[in-house]
């Protein structure tokens, strides 16, 4: 199961790779043109500026709109053995049909009015899954003569639409009930105040994985279950709408409104802890991977401390290790308590980072937010996710990017006099030649190939093109190039026809 879940986050670096850029575009062009930062800030308004900004939260939010569909290629393409563009292709096809399916159902049924169906990210992976199955096992499938057109890769969007059809009916069925029950628990949570903040908390964070987030927090930010409070004279309902309503309000003495308790406690988490669980990753990963992954931690780490987005950070761990993602979240409820019994006031417009924390809690006034007292928690919280994430990751030899092994072995610079052609065909010459390999893949620093004979395979000759180890394995060899080995890999396959 493990190694499933550890499959399938590889197959998510791909798409995960974007976010980081995205997440930086949609948080700072959104957090900075919303009518509120306007209203308080009106350097703010200038149209060119306002113009940039709206440009920049577009694209980031183009992104994040379609993230679905975005990741259900990226898995189909990850798991894909080979010919991954029409895998691809099939799986945005799937996905398309997928959502019309459930589309069309609830109009017919229901009318116009119908409450629309978001099965987030946990649908795409239903049907990346499905598209990469089908696609595995069927890509090469020889049809009778009069269908001889409709066979091999061709096959694959066809038959991954007819089952999408099928996974979209599936879910018109089963999905509503687990919506209602999430609903109800979001209800229920609301009431239980400080208890319910931590509550609230976890079930925010734990949803947030698969994309079902957005059925819990809207009904405290926007309904009656966030607070009614009367502000300038008009009785306001909804946490969000309520603390801004009190910002806009300048006779407004005293702490913001209890319902950012809601809000307040995604700042320990995202700007310190999330951040501090990168360094942890980081310092994880094998000294001679951590320049090939320290683009992404940082960016990462960067993305959630300024802009509040955590996908890029917990996508690199929630399938490696789910587990991990559970305590992750435990700790974000715990903070929602703790800033809930500290009587921290700080709403967001987008989520919890930097810039919604000056904009809404340094820039407010501490008497209005209290938000000295998240510095200090926060250190507490950077503190907790470090030695948290360090030890779990060792102990439990979590696979996260940049860390494909426990050995403590290094592997040295590639020094080759051949270029990367001449170098690829000669791996292929001690590889036993092509009759000899089945498959070959690469993950951050080893080339894995699979193939008949290891008797006719010469480590040594790969090792002197670079590789600093060559290990036997089930049906095959491993051998660490480095940062080369994906370069390889491509090298290899396309020399071999195997992507045709």
């Amino acid at each position: 199961m493990f190694k499933k879940f550890s499959q399938l986050g590889k197959a998510f670096m791909l798409p995960i790779a974007i976010l980081p850029v995205a997440g930086l575009l949609l948080g700072l062009g959104g957090a900075l043109s919303t009518p509120t930062a306007l209203a308080n800030y009106p350097i703010l308004n200038q149209p060119w500026l306002q113009t940039v900004f709206m440009v920049m939260s577009s694209a980031g939010g183009a992104v994040f709109s379609n993230l679905p569909l975005i990741f259900a290629v990226g898995v189909a393409v990850g798991l894909a053995k080979g010919d991954k563009g029409t895998a691809g292709l099939s799986s945005a096809v799937a996905f398309v049909v997928f959502t019309a399916t459930i589309s069309g159902m609830l109009t017919h049924f229901h009318g116009e009015d119908a409450v629309a169906i978001d099965t987030g990210v946990l649908g795409s992976i239903v049907i990346g899954l499905t598209v990469s199955y089908l696609h595995n096992n069927y890509r090469k499938i020889q049809l009778p003569a009069y269908l001889g057109f409709f066979g091999g890769s061709r096959f694959i969007p066809i038959v991954s639409s007819i089952a999408a059809i099928f996974i979209g009916i599936m879910f018109y069925f089963i999905w509503p009930p687990i919506q209602g029950v999430l609903t109800s628990a979001g209800e229920s949570i609301a009431k239980m105040g400080s208890f319910g903040s931590f509550l609230y908390g976890f079930l925010l964070r734990l949803t947030g994985a698969v994309g079902l987030h957005h059925t819990i927090y809207p009904m405290v930010w926007y309904t009656p279950l966030g607070g009614v409070e009367e502000v300038a004279g008009k009785v306001v309902e909804g946490a969000q709408n309520i603390a801004f309503a009190q910002m806009a309000d300048k006779t407004h003495v005293g702490l913001y409104t209890y319902g950012t308790r809601f809000f307040a406690g995604r700042f320990a988490t995202m700007m310190f802890g999330l951040p501090a669980a990168c360094l942890a990753m980081y310092h994880s990963i094998p000294k001679v991977n951590r320049d090939n992954s320290k683009g992404l931690y940082l960016s990462s780490a960067l993305t959630s401390f300024l802009t509040g987005i955590t996908e890029p950070i917990e996508f690199s761990f929630l399938f490696a290790a789910p587990w991990l993602y559970v305590i992750h979240a435990f700790l974000d409820g715990v903070s929602f308590f703790v800033a809930d019994i500290l009587n921290v006031r700080i709403v967001n417009s987008f989520s919890g980072g930097l810039i919604d924390y000056l904009l809404f809690g340094v820039f407010q006034g501490n008497d209005k937010t209290h938000w000295l007292l998240v510095i200090p928690v926060g250190i507490v919280w950077a503190a907790m996710y470090y030695f948290v994430f360090k030890f779990c990751i060792n102990k439990f030899n979590v696979m996260i990017p940049g860390r494909e092994s426990q050995e403590t072995t290094e592997v040295n610079d590639i020094d080759t006099e051949s270029t990367l052609y001449e170098g690829s065909v000669k791996i292929i010459d001690y590889l036993g030649g092509k009759d000899n390999i089945e498959s070959v893949t690469a993950c951050a620093t080893r080339l894995r190939v699979s193939i008949k004979n290891s008797n006719r395979v010469n480590k040594e000759g790969i090792k002197q093109l670079g590789a600093n180890a060559v290990f036997d394995v089930e049906g095959g060899i491993q051998a660490v190039f480095g940062a080369k080995a994906d370069l390889y890999s491509q090298e290899i396959n396309q020399i071999l026809g195997f992507e045709d």
